[in-house]
């Protein structure tokens, strides 16, 4: 049977290869597969919690709500960053982080 501090250690495990996804890589198609890495490890940290409460406090569904707004935010994020990088590619040739100097004159 899967405890709640399985999955916690899972979160966790997943949370921090997400950081060193965003961290060690260059490419902008990476570091939006990492942050949406982190993004479902606090998902499953709260669907653990939300079952969690399940067997003590029935009435209460904070952990789904709470879920289900992570996941509606983790879509506009991917949707609005995808354009973002599509953009780039056409205008730059490259979604290397490096070679991206749109800030300079």
């Amino acid at each position: 049977m899967i405890e709640l501090a399985h999955l916690q250690v899972l979160s966790a495990g997943l949370f921090a290869i997400g950081v060193y996804g965003v961290l060690a890589r260059r490419s902008a198609v990476m570091i939006l597969m990492s942050i949406e890495l982190m993004l479902n490890a606090v998902n499953i940290n709260l669907v653990g919690y939300a079952a969690f409460s399940r067997f003590f406090e029935s009435q209460r569904v904070t952990g789904q709500v709470l879920v289900i707004f992570v996941i509606t935010i983790a879509a506009a994020e991917l949707a609005l960053a995808m354009a973002i990088i599509l953009r780039l590619y056409r205008n730059r040739s490259t979604v290397n982080i490096d070679e991206i100097d749109l800030m300079k004159w």
